[in-house]
């Protein structure tokens, strides 16, 4: 489990992390937006153990992990900005990654060579594309066996094809390992598919965070139309946001579909349909609705 209690970073007058309570289950998948300058490289830089808190505390499993060798080796992590020896290949680093992570498996390593056909591991690694640098990144990260695996803009710079194989093999080591994923990414679409939980950071705090699956089920979006004129709708109904065209009136409403059809049936409306929200939409309306202009936060 990862675990920050009241996590605060200072540089000079700046706070860049203030007070952020964060949990992440083991054998989960949490995903983090927010915009550039929320703080989210910065938490992963601390979560690795590559900065030491100004105050508060970062845990893995109850252990710190600054400057604690034996729980980093547990953590692999691939930031947006790759690090690699000046001169080095994959094969160079696989060397490396021997050298510091006690489980790194080469039986997995050879596999995996099936995976990164395009990645030729004798080159030096930034002479290879971005593209491949992130593949050769994955490629040394996961026969590593870490428990916990750190991403920061993963896939940016794949294409679809090896974001989905990428995909499939952290899935995998997560169901059958119970290893612990958190990813900071911009694509909201790809961590709906992958992530259990949600955080948006904004300002260096946590601003919000729940169970994408809590999220789901308790936020909707109904278009409705009326026989005669509009009824006044019971007030016990949340209405987040309410847009009319037409005779079509279109509410955000905060309950579950079931919930909705229920309120609204002794209305008779002619139609009535509900319609699941993107992960885009939901955060918009849980973060104050349209007006407060939350896609500047989440993109």
């Amino acid at each position: 489990m990862i675990e920050t209690i009241e996590l605060t970073k200072r540089f000079d007058s700046f706070t860049a992390l203030d007070q952020v309570n964060l949990t992440v289950r083991q054998g989960s998948v949490y995903g983090l937006v927010g915009p550039n300058g929320a703080g989210k490289t910065t938490l992963i830089r601390h979560l690795a153990g590559v900065y030491s808190p100004t105050s508060g505390e970062v845990l893995v499993d109850g252990k710190p992990v600054f400057e604690n060798t034996a729980v980093k080796a547990r953590i692999a992590c691939i930031p947006d900005e790759i690090f690699y020896f000046q001169q080095a290949s994959t094969r160079d680093m696989m060397a490396f990654y021997r050298d510091i992570y006690p489980r790194f498996n080469m039986d997995r390593y050879n596999a995996l060579r099936g995976v990164f056909t395009t990645v030729d591991e004798k080159r030096t690694i930034r002479r290879l594309s971005k593209g491949m640098q992130k593949q050769s990144a994955f490629w040394l990260a996961l026969s590593a066996m870490p428990d916990v695996l750190l991403l920061d803009e993963p896939v940016d710079g794949l294409d679809p094809i090896m974001r989905r194989q990428v995909w499939s093999l952290i899935m995998d080591d997560v169901v059958e390992r119970g290893m612990t994923v958190l990813v900071s990414s911009h694509n909201l679409r790809e961590l709906e598919d992958v992530c259990d939980c949600m955080g948006v950071m904004d300002g260096g705090r946590l601003v919000f965070q729940r169970a994408v699956s809590e999220l789901q089920e308790n936020l909707v979006k109904v278009q409705v139309v009326f026989s005669g004129e509009e009824p006044q709708l019971p007030p016990e109904l949340p209405i987040l946001h309410r847009e009319k065209a037409g005779r079509i009136h279109t509410l955000i409403v905060r309950a579950s579909s079931e919930e909705v059809r229920e309120r609204l049936a002794p209305f008779s409306p002619i139609l009535l349909d509900t319609i699941p929200l993107t992960l885009e939409e939901i955060f918009i309306y849980e973060l104050g609705g349209v007006d407060r202009g939350v896609k500047d936060i989440l993109l």
